[in-house]
């Protein structure tokens, strides 16, 4: 359509410009230029799954929940909204992952600032045409109570903008909330005017076309509304005036590089220019199926790579799910434009070549990025083929059913999202979301059962504000074991004693090591209660007391008379405590030796420390093999003995990222930072508000005793340290003594002994099985979800020949049996006419949603036959044994997809 006559042509302005020109000009009003935060908002809004816009992740500062380092601050915050996926590719404006740009005043600069800033920076900074730019204001609204915002349309004519360039808009577009309770304000937004060309309205709001194109909302945050049980609602002044503006900048850069579509814009060129040489085709050549698919892929594979540099790693909950929905939508757009093969990781290249400058952890986590997107694109490359001939069968048949979709999901990894959005290209009929929705929360609530968690069966962190106190509790427990303090406040709840004392050495729950243990006693002698729990609320703490004395002695807390201003100890139990720090510390250096053994991927997704083990749950797409395990175990014992000394070190955040130090992903730390290093801290060096000891000397010994899965992605690790570990030990080798007493061999030829009884009552069995090296067909098991972000489960899958179906279920028991853990296996007996095949599945791995019927039924239907059976065992004919091997492949795909592949 020509230039747009709205902006300058003195110089073309890149991303990279405009994000500078924004943040610089700001900063020179006064305001702190802040770093963007996760995209995984977990501290400072968990309500949400992902940061969707500039102002989120200052929200504590906008509620008054902490103080803000000024009261002008601007940012560019990376932001992802997970509604627009759908949309994008269909339209050329939606993207999931895209920047915003913000001015934010905390109870400083109000509308005349905000106003004169935004005109400045619009006509001077950006060069926008003053004549071209629109702007809107709040019309009022009668069931607010409000009238027009003429304060805005006043300053907006203190700048220079025509009467008849301000229009007055209503409630929905111009004034803005939260929710029905909260902060909220009018808004004033301002609009570049592109020309009729684009459309025939004369002012923003007139009608749907593209003439108008808003590029900043002002956001004038001055009432506080409460909405009453009755539905109406009252909006009263709040004690001071704020703002939060919000610019696109991928929008910003569509106006001001004259583009029509965000996807021409600097920052998708190169990637649209890769799908373009990977798949052959041409973008803008008429074809819109191949224009949608490289749309897709050039936002999908910017989002994906954001995510996994943010923490997030492929699974099938919460904001996992989001990331394998994008990368399989990914993938399977690639297919259909012709891209084969693996191709995810040459846009992970391309991205971090655009985007990497202005976001430096894109560079310094390239390879860890790259781990997990080669897993997830192999892993669902194995069910893809099998799942899109299933859903091409669907398709012609001309329906698709809640179960049908179903099956695509826990089979074959398809997303439903995926499915429903394939069915309508082809014009294929949906309905069947609530059939769906029903067999989801089934599977979830069978996966789940039994997996609740506990809480303190009374007061919450929340309660601590009704304690009466005025000042947090002071925590001495890094300096002290015993206090001398004052009880500050006192609350009876729900049958429960909560203490809040002046001081406390006692540890809360936090940062995943458990509470402290101990006493506190009364200094006049009178009396002590037992410490039964710790309930922390950010720097805050109370104390679940009980009577110290024997349980159902029937004293009460009642009969230890605490009063507010009570001169008490405070005594941490000592040797719990110790034992507490050696688990943490060696968590610590266990973090260390999984990331040198294994890469720089290895991430923290979880730890428990208590005094008789550690708990440590870290992003790996695979199993741990015991030459693995070994070496870890061998690198933290190597520190142990070094005798490190540990210390911690408060630090600036600044600083402690510049020493290399690791933090938790998602985790919102202030500007100050407690730092724990081990040694020199070459090796360890960690953000952490827990105990530690003081010499990794300390902790005596350190042994790893499973190694499993956690969840997709997710490895866990359980260790002992100390006496623990020592009696654990004593504990092995006194049962190999026992052994080897009955066996009546010395320990050493245990097993030699064990091999040679095994084979003799095989031998001696009544009924001799056919010739099958049970042996030799469990060592070729393949470990499935190793690699491709699943749980690590040995599974075997072959064909074996010259046997009878009869005996198929003592040999398929007999392999599963000589497996390296629960497993399945997977047996096929052809013969001239037909195939006999079976599944068994043990016991554990069912609960993982692996069923021998559905396993069996999957393979069944390559080679014309059916079966059934129980979840552990099941068994199946044919009627097409040159399939055989088809039907192996598909129960493989059947395994994994069930696994979460």
């Amino acid at each position: 359509m020509g230039h747009n006559p709205g902006v300058s042509t003195t110089r073309p302005v890149t991303s990279d410009e405009i994000r500078e020109t924004f943040l610089a000009f700001f900063e020179a009003q006064g305001s702190r230029r802040l770093p963007s935060a996760s995209l995984v908002p977990a501290q400072h809004d968990p309500s949400v799954m992902l940061t969707t816009a500039g102002m989120h992740p200052l929200k504590p500062y906008f509620l008054g929940a902490d103080t803000p380092p000024s009261k002008r601050l601007t940012s560019c915050q990376k932001c992802f909204r997970t509604p627009d996926i759908d949309n994008v590719g269909v339209t050329a404006r939606h993207l999931t992952c895209f920047e915003m740009l913000g001015n934010f005043s905390i109870g400083d600069y109000f509308k005349r600032e905000a106003i004169a800033f935004a005109w400045e920076l619009t006509t001077t900074g950006f060069g926008f045409d003053p004549e071209k730019v629109f702007v809107t204001v709040f019309g009022g609204d009668e069931a607010l109570g409000l009238g027009v915002d003429q304060e805005s349309i006043d300053f907006w004519l203190e700048v220079g903008v025509p009467r008849e360039r301000i229009v007055e808009l209503g409630r929905e577009d111009n004034f803005w909330q939260a929710g029905p309770n909260g902060p909220c304000g009018p808004c004033t937004e301002l609009y570049l005017d592109r020309g009729p060309e684009y459309g025939p309205a004369t002012k923003p709001g007139e009608d749907e076309s593209d003439r108008f194109m808003e590029f900043w909302n002002l956001v004038l945050m001055q009432y506080e509304q409460t909405t009453h049980e009755d539905g109406t609602s009252t909006l009263k002044p709040l004690p001071a005036n704020s703002i939060d503006t919000g610019m696109g900048l991928n929008r910003m850069a569509m106006l001001l590089q004259d583009k029509e579509t965000i996807f021409e814009t600097d920052q998708f060129v190169p990637l649209i220019a890769l799908g373009e040489e990977l798949s052959g085709k041409t973008y803008e050549s008429g074809d819109e199926v191949v224009d949608r698919a490289l749309r897709i892929l050039a936002d999908h594979t910017r989002g994906m790579t954001f995510l996994i540099s943010d923490g997030v790693v492929p699974s099938n909950e919460d904001r996992g799910y989001v990331l394998r929905r994008l990368m399989r939508r990914a993938i399977v757009q690639g297919r259909r434009i012709g891209i084969e093969g693996e191709f995810l990781g040459r846009y992970l290249d391309a991205v971090v070549e655009a985007m990497g400058a202005a976001y430096p952890e894109l560079v310094e986590r390239r390879e860890e990025i790259r781990t997990w997107v080669t897993a997830e694109e192999q892993g669902f490359g194995r069910t893809l083929t099998s799942g899109t001939a299933l859903l091409e069968e669907l398709l012609a048949r001309g329906a698709v059913s809640g179960a049908d979709a179903f099956k695509l999901h826990d089979t074959f990894g398809f997303p439903v999202e995926m499915t429903v959005e394939l069915a309508a290209e082809r014009g294929v009929d949906w309905s069947g979301q609530d059939e769906f929705d029903v067999l989801m929360a089934e599977q979830r609530e069978r996966s789940k059962a039994g997996s609740r968690r506990g809480d303190h069966g009374g007061a919450s962190a929340g309660s601590i504000a009704t304690l009466v106190a005025p000042e947090p509790t002071a925590f001495t427990g890094y300096a002290t074991l015993e206090q001398h303090t004052t009880v500050a406040g006192i609350l009876e709840r729900d049958g429960r004693t909560y203490l809040k004392l002046a001081e406390s050495p006692f540890y809360p729950e936090g940062g995943g090591q458990v509470s402290d243990s101990g006493t506190i006693v009364l200094e006049d002698g009178t009396g002590t209660a037992t410490v039964a729990g710790l309930v922390r609320a950010g720097d805050d703490q109370a104390i679940v007391v009980e009577p110290a004395g024997a349980v159902g002695d029937g004293r009460d807390v009642a009969d230890v008379d605490f009063r507010t201003g009570q001169a008490v100890v405070a005594r941490v139990d000592a040797k719990t405590r110790h034992a507490t720090e050696c688990n943490h510390t060696a968590t610590h250096l266990l973090h260390a030796a999984l990331r040198e053994r294994l890469g720089d991927h290895v991430h923290q997704a979880g730890s428990a420390v208590r005094p008789d083990k550690l708990r440590f749950d870290f992003s790996h797409p695979g199993k741990l093999s015991p030459e693995d395990v070994r070496w870890v175990e061998d690198r933290v014992n190597e520190r142990i003995l070094a005798a490190d000394r540990v210390r911690a070190i408060t630090t600036t955040l600044d600083e402690a990222r510049a020493m290399g130090a690791q933090a938790l992903f998602g985790e919102k730390y202030g500007d100050v930072v407690r730092m724990v290093e081990v040694g020199d801290g070459s090796f360890s060096r960690e953000l952490c508000g827990g105990t530690h000891v003081r010499n990794t000397a300390e902790i005596g010994v350190f042994k790893i005793t499973t190694e499993t899965s956690s969840s997709a992605n997710v490895r866990r690790v359980e260790a002992i340290t100390g006496p623990v570990a020592v009696d654990h030990l004593r504990e092995r080798d006194a049962l190999l003594d026992e052994i080897s007493a009955v066996a009546k061999v010395p320990p050493a030829q245990v097993a030699e002994r064990i091999a040679k009884l095994r084979d003799e009552a095989k031998s001696g069995g009544a009924k001799a099985l056919p010739a099958v090296d049970e042996g030799a067909l469990a060592a070729e098991a393949v470990v499935v979800g190793d690699g491709i972000g699943n749980v690590g489960v040995p599974v075997v899958v072959a064909r074996v020949e010259g046997v009878s179906p009869k005996d198929l279920p003592a040999i398929a028991d007999r392999v599963k049996g000589k497996l390296d853990g629960p497993g399945v296996v997977v047996l096929a007996a052809p013969s001239e006419d037909k195939v006999a095949l079976i599944v068994a599945v043990g016991p554990e791995i069912v609960e993982r949603g692996v069923k021998a019927g559905d396993v069996v039924k999957a393979a069944a239907a390559v080679v014309g036959g059916g079966g059934g059976g129980k979840p552990t065992m099941a068994q199946a004919g044919g009627k097409d044994p040159a399939k055989t091997d088809d039907a192996l492949r598909a129960a493989h795909d059947a395994i994994a997809a069930a696994l979460g592949a």
